[in-house]
């Protein structure tokens, strides 16, 4: 297939490379949370290596580089027939969809080959209306992964403005915001009991999980944030089977409340901390947060921005947001603040146009997806419908959980009989 060109990994710019140690396993690559490549066929490795070099933090764009508005270009179809990965992508495209339904899906994939980024003052899309740019305004959109007509708007909803007798965003009423945002809601009490439990013996859930609050380990890191730390539970569509199987409810929850989410992950951000304003540079995500556990909830010590709108988390309510727009946060409390994140897509794009997103995901993942060998594609397959399966659960009844088992050596030592050896996750 040949090298993949850095440009068109900018359709998945690498923001943050997770690390296991020495070794990088994962990294945040168009605004989602990506393992890096290991384990391609040999036959991929020049491929590989393009994307072992990638990874470094791009994902912060300051105010002043992102101040101007560009204009889509023309574009052109890619030639699948020229053995790059590229035209590979976007003739299994064609072979899947109807052209005309994912057209804006095909400009966007073409875009990125052009090297095209998207920046636009998105002032006048916004609930009052920005309608001219200011010194002081944030409200601009930097997105190299960029689907057109998508509405770009800070905050989804008002419910959780922290400003009283601010009436800015009165017309942005919580039914804005999707039905899942209330279910998922509903599921706190549950989720949270099940995060404090699971968290509360940090000694057992670093042993038994998989990167356990990673950060964002590159040398450019201190312009995002030190401390910001993440435990991920689902990557791009592809459940983590380890943590999930720690956190089951929150996993099902995820699921049942029919959250259209790529990435899902618990993210901590340590007190008197603060992240950079930046955008994330995929416009067609957006980013949820279900506020966990916020110190002195209420008091306005931990806050969000995002263009020129501010909200608080509050525990037991969700935020949806465009990350595609210059945001950043704040944890002036002095404790740590914990949330539940999502990646979800966003609400204007059409079924057609997800699907198309996520089989371009699903091929960055598994490349011989897009192979012209029928085989390689049918085993391809067979590991992504593997990878993708919701997990089943299993819970022995003598084997306590995270957060119940006890301290001492002969406990210890007994569970790990149980377990058969110290194996991770529940039921193991």
């Amino acid at each position: 297939m040949g090298c993949v060109k850095n440009r068109w990994i900018g359709w998945i710019t690498a923001v943050a490379v997770v690390v296991l140690g020495t070794k990088p396993v994962g990294a945040f690559i168009g605004g989602m949370m990506v393992p890096s490549l290991f384990g391609i066929p040999s036959s991929s490795s020049s491929r590989e290596s393009c994307w072992r070099i990638r990874p470094t933090l791009n994902m912060v764009s300051t105010p002043d580089v992102a101040r101007k508005n560009t204009v889509p270009p023309p574009t052109v179809p890619l030639n699948p027939d020229k053995n790059s990965f590229a035209g590979m992508v976007e003739g299994a495209l064609l072979q899947n969809f109807e052209a005309s339904s994912i057209q804006r899906i095909l400009d966007s994939w073409r875009w990125l080959d052009m090297g095209y980024e998207h920046y636009e003052f998105v002032g006048p899309q916004q609930n009052p209306p920005i309608p001219a740019v200011t010194s002081d305004t944030n409200c601009f959109q930097h997105a190299p992964s960029f689907v057109q007509g998508l509405t770009a708007r800070t905050f989804w909803g008002n419910e959780n403005n922290n400003n009283e007798g601010d009436d800015d965003n009165d017309e942005l009423s919580s039914s804005s915001l999707p039905e899942w945002c209330r279910s998922l809601e509903q599921k706190y009490p549950q989720i949270k009991e099940e995060f404090q439990r699971v968290t509360s013996d940090m000694e057992s859930l670093e042993k038994q999980g998989n990167n356990v609050w990673a950060g964002a380990l590159t040398e450019e890191a201190g312009s995002y944030g030190t401390g910001w730390r993440t435990l991920v539970l689902l990557d791009r569509g592809m459940w983590e089977p380890t943590n999930v199987q720690l956190f089951p409810q929150t996993a099902t929850a995820i699921r049942d409340c029919g959250v259209p989410a790529t990435e899902v992950f618990f993210a901590s951000m340590q007190p008197h901390s603060d992240i950079q304003p930046h955008t994330d540079f995929t416009n067609f995500v957006l980013t949820s947060h279900l506020a966990l556990d916020i110190p002195e909830n209420g008091k306005n010590k931990c806050r969000l921005s995002v263009g020129d709108d501010t909200r608080q988390w509050l525990n037991g309510k969700v935020m949806l947001f465009d990350t595609s727009i210059l945001h950043d946060a704040i944890n002036e409390a002095d404790q740590t603040r914990y949330i539940l994140m999502m990646r979800v897509w966003h609400p204007d794009l059409t079924e057609p146009e997800r699907n198309a997103l996520q089989f371009i995901y699903d091929a960055l993942q598994i490349p011989e997806l897009v192979s012209s060998d029928p085989g390689e594609r049918f085993m391809a397959q067979q590991r992504l419908d593997l990878a993708k399966a919701f997990p089943t659960f299993q819970m022995k009844d003598d084997t306590p959980s995270l957060g119940e088992r006890k301290q001492g050596k002969k406990s210890k030592k007994n569970i790990k009989k149980q377990r058969g050896g110290g194996g991770k996750g529940f039921g193991a």
